[in-house]
């Protein structure tokens, strides 16, 4: 059942129309969503092995995550709802924008997969009672109007014991002159203003504010993109652009 609330809370209606405009791009991997297809691959790497570990599932068996109840919040036309329930997890994918629920639904019909994607907001789902194991909340941070109150509604949703994985975009001249002026402006990858760099959170106020919403930080890594090769990778040293953390909520 769709909610009506989606443009109330933490939701910002300019950068939800932002998304809703490319909403017909999500799953053409040359498009204006490019960046993400390729950052994929790196996103997958790590949310995977930090849920095998949280919850001593094997990656090597099929569909690991069997038995395990998934949010995608902000999961735009399912890149990575997909994958996960192809591991096995049943999966509630979440947008603020309406014209991307169709695309994705569209998308996991036609792959022969069974996801819940529901036109809805964070709060809206914690005041329908909705609990889950794990929590994705992928790029999502940096665009809402209240971090701490959309951070707190994401701890709400977890169980006790319940991982969520969150990435987002540091805060410093690198990541001006990588995310906006060669993202969107030298390689327009994305619309110019798909990103405001003042919204952007340094790892350090994101521990904080995590720790302020009632999760416990367990761990973070860079996702750093190697030009030559025009591949993302994992590091555990440099969090200087794009970097993810993962956070449980106390058992």
């Amino acid at each position: 059942m769709e909610s009506t609330g989606a443009a109330t809370g933490t939701i910002d209606p300019a950068e939800v129309s932002k998304f809703e405009a490319m909403a017909a791009e999500w799953w053409n991997p040359n498009g204006k969503f490019k960046p993400l297809h390729m950052l994929n691959p790196c996103r997958l790497d790590y949310i995977t092995t930090q849920i095998a570990l949280e919850f001593d599932r094997d990656l090597r068996v099929p569909r690991p995550f069997q038995g395990l109840r998934l949010l995608d919040i902000g999961c735009g036309g399912g890149l990575l709802s997909e994958p996960m329930a192809r591991l096995g997890a049943e999966v509630v994918g979440a947008d603020a924008a309406a014209r991307n629920i169709p695309v994705a639904r569209l998308h996991a019909e036609q792959s022969g997969l069974t996801i819940d994607y529901r036109h809805t907001a964070a709060e809206d789902l914690v005041a329908a009672g909705e609990r889950f194991d794990v929590v994705l909340n992928m790029e999502v941070v940096e665009h809402v109007s209240d971090p701490l109150t959309y951070l707190t509604a994401c701890h709400d949703l977890l169980k006790p014991g319940g991982l969520m994985i969150c990435s987002t975009l540091n805060r410093n001249a690198k990541s001006f002159g990588m995310a906006i002026i060669g993202a969107e402006w030298v390689m327009r990858w994305l619309p110019k203003g798909t990103h405001d760099w003042s919204k952007f959170i340094t790892p350090d106020e994101l521990y904080d504010l995590l720790r302020r919403a009632g999760m416990e930080p367990v761990d973070r890594k860079g996702m750093v993109f190697n030009p030559l090769s025009w591949t993302w990778s994992l590091s555990p040293r440099d969090l200087s652009v794009n970097y993810v953390t993962a956070s449980r909520r106390p058992a």
